[in-house]
């Protein structure tokens, strides 16, 4: 899924293992309340019944596996089964990469559904989003049709350069959008960015692989040694993944003996309690800003919690997702596995941040953030539910609350027109248009990276140049494209789309995040408010009026 993904909600998920706690230990053992023989035998009966009279040939494999699907749907959408197929990839994406088109998805409904498109993987580059269906693949429909994720996984992964042609149901457009994807080799970093913005250190931390907390830590020793003045952490995007990386990063943060995160389930080894260490402790002092908004989940709330717990940084953004469980994986003899719900975690000050979860499907529990937005918590933070029994206070005696996500100490209504695309740089980024140019201009130019001193020098000076956007349109020509880009708005998001594709080829994934931070109002406004940070370290309290006041004025 930097490539291809299935996540189940396991993208959402903190996952641990028997003793080490992460994904992969195999360890078995017998339930302490094993079923009657009489309740197995009525189990095995009813599966060569159903063999044996159903009005179409059935296999035993399919029965059994609709049976195990159908135990998962009646708990809880965290828990579920894995086959063997995606459990190698899960494994693969948590420890290296592969190719693929570069997305985090899940089936609902019958529908492949896009959870996430993967940073800098190339369905990202050509504009898929969060929350598209996939109808159509390569002229096949898809929907509808009782897909499985292997199948998903066959149409979608492939070698490094072939196309593959999508046709994606988007909320609020009437008509399928159709994508034209370039296959690429889909690397798994868990730190996607972290360099010097003006005078602060700015690090976006996409998951928490098993690579997470090296890469995090040589992020911050890098900043260091540059001299900022804070730290911006951007999990706004992260869904989660080993608990155990949760706890370092924090740890990171904390000084010795605070606890970090503790867990409580009804089997003992799902008591945990996790206290930072003097091993740990990169950036134990100094201004430090988290963002968060609904894709941070699981092990980015941990980390979040924590820090809010102890007033040791700022949290800003919107809401997180709110899930404050965590799950076990145990492998099965053909190396299939389960994910089973092990525990509840808490923040410091006693918090369970998780939204209502047990008897509800899948559906119904992603619906939950539609919701969100339906009512208006996005742009009004007033909308946010803050019952009283649900207080809690900080360390310095702030209020802050549980039951549904971290909410941020500093609310920033969501930008929903900074990144907006005009319909006709839309089309284009469809079709790959912007990246076919940007190969073609730079094959041209070897020149471009002797020219800029840095990715920072590229995404500062750049523009597009006439012979670049000569190229462009040359190539919407050739697609057919009826679109008048003589538009100040159609040739200005073209020209910064085009900027960031010959900055990727270019310079790499740095260049390209640069420039796509011109439209990031949520971090200008992040980096405004070191101060603010600062002050909370330094006296736990928060003039939350003020700070607001000088943020908002960013457009």
């Amino acid at each position: 899924m930097k490539h291809l993904r299935w996540l189940g909600w396991m993208g959402l998920g903190v996952m641990v293992g028997f003793g080490i706690f992460l994904l992969g230990f195999r360890e078995r053992s017998d339930s302490p309340n094993e079923p009657h023989i009489d309740d197995l035998r009525k189990l095995q009966l009813i599966l060569e019944l159903v063999e044996k009279y159903y009005y179409r040939p059935i296999t035993q494999e399919e029965l059994v596996r609709k049976a195990i699907d159908g135990l998962f749907r009646g708990l809880d959408p965290h828990s579920f089964y894995i086959p063997k197929e995606i459990q190698q990839q899960e494994e693969a994406e948590m420890s290296g990469g592969f190719e693929g088109i570069g997305i985090e998805f899940q089936i609902i409904e019958d529908t492949i559904q896009v959870l996430s498109p993967i940073k800098g993987g190339p369905s990202e580059m050509v504009g898929i989003q969060a929350g598209d269906k996939i109808i159509e693949v390569d002229g096949r429909v898809v929907a509808g049709r009782g897909i499985t994720q292997r199948e998903v996984i066959q149409l979608l992964r492939g070698k490094k350069g072939t196309r593959v042609r999508v046709k994606i149901a988007r909320p609020d457009e009437k008509e399928l959008l159709e994508f034209e994807i370039i296959r690429d080799r889909i690397p798994i970093h868990a730190v996607h960015f972290a360099g010097k913005v003006g005078e602060v250190g700015y690090i976006q931390l996409a998951r928490f692989s098993e690579s997470s907390h090296e890469e995090l830590r040589q992020a911050l020793r890098q900043l260091k040694q540059l001299g900022v003045k804070g730290i911006v952490l951007d999990l706004r995007s992260n869904p989660g993944g080993y608990l155990h990386m949760a706890q370092r990063i924090a740890d990171e943060f904390l000084p010795e003996g605070k606890k970090i995160v503790y867990t409580q389930g009804r089997v003992p080894e799902s008591n945990s309690s996790y206290i930072a260490t003097s091993y740990y402790g990169t950036y134990e002092k100094g201004p430090l800003i988290i963002m968060i908004g609904p894709g941070s989940a699981s092990a980015s709330e941990i980390v979040a919690g924590a820090v809010q717990d102890w007033d040791r940084g700022l949290i800003v953004g919107q809401r997180s997702f709110g899930k404050g469980v965590v799950q076990t994986q145990r492998y099965l003899p053909d190396s299939s596995a389960v994910r089973i719900t092990f525990s509840r975690y808490f923040t410091p000050s006693g918090r369970c941040i998780q939204k209502p979860f047990e008897n509800v499907s899948s559906e119904e529990y992603e619906k939950e953030l539609k919701e969100r937005l339906e009512r208006g918590e996005f742009v009004d933070e007033t909308k946010i539910p803050m019952p009283d029994s649900l207080k809690y206070s900080t360390a310095s005696g702030r209020i802050v609350y549980g039951g549904g996500g971290i909410i941020p100490d500093i609310f920033f209504p969501m930008d929903t027109t900074a990144r907006r695309i005009h319909p006709c740089a839309q089309l284009a980024q469809r079709k790959n248009l912007y990246f076919l140019a940007a190969q073609m201009y730079v094959s041209r130019h070897s020149e471009i990276k002797n020219k800029y001193n840095s990715a920072e020098d590229f995404a500062e000076k750049f523009k597009v140049d006439s012979e670049l956007w000569d190229i462009f349109m040359r190539k919407v020509k050739e697609k057919e494209i009826n679109c008048d880009f003589r538009s100040d708005t159609a040739r200005r998001d073209a020209e910064w789309l085009l900027r960031a594709s010959v900055a990727k080829l270019s310079f790499g994934e740095e260049a390209r995040t640069r420039v796509e931070m011109e439209r990031d109002t949520d971090l200008k406004r992040a980096l405004r408010l070191i101060p603010a940070a600062e002050e909370l370290e330094m006296t736990g309290k928060l003039d939350k009026a003020r700070y607001k006041a000088a943020i908002l004025k960013i457009e």
